[in-house]
């Protein structure tokens, strides 16, 4: 590592994705294995934190989502309009690879995410993650997501409240 500043770019076949370890193996085959076809597919967008030339920092997936209006919190449904669903963006991936940890890379990723979605054209209600174990939970908690009432590893952050944030 240099200490050159991270750039955050969009997933490109330059950048070398065979070192990235977060500790998280299907993490990491994802980016190594399907996150290009994903890409060329437009079932996803990734983005990367790339560090010394190609070297991938971290990762994360964005793609377009719906939330049923019965999954969420009945004070937030009295704000919406009755359709079975709102529109949101799902951050279906997110990871740091380990040499890069404690950072602030993770909140710095996400907040990359927030922004893209918020200089989107397209409307979106929420941003939502489908967190994959308690650590992650406590991670989007304290970002300011909330969990669905019957889901608990489902968090969402409305944009409205990102918009705020930012």
């Amino acid at each position: 590592m240099t200490g050159a500043p991270l750039r955050l770019l969009p997933l490109d076949g330059g950048c070398d994705r065979a070192a990235f370890d977060s500790g998280a193996p299907p993490l990491d085959r994802y980016l190594r294995q399907q996150a290009s076809q994903d890409v060329r597919r437009r079932v996803a967008a990734c983005f990367v934190a790339l560090a010394d030339e190609q070297r991938v920092a971290g990762y994360y997936t964005l793609a377009a989502a719906s939330l049923p209006l019965t999954d969420l919190p009945e004070s937030m449904v009295k704000q919406l309009p009755r359709y079975p669903t709102v529109p949101a963006v799902r951050l279906g991936r997110l990871a740091v690879d380990r040499a890069f940890r404690g950072k602030g890379l993770g909140g710095a990723l996400l907040a990359d995410a927030l922004a893209r979605v918020l200089r989107s054209e397209i409307a979106a209600y929420a941003l939502v993650v489908d967190a994959k174990d308690e650590a992650a939970v406590t991670f989007y908690r304290h970002h300011g997501f909330i969990a669905l009432p019957d889901s608990p590893r489902t968090l969402f952050l409305p944009l409205a409240t990102a918009r705020g944030a930012l």
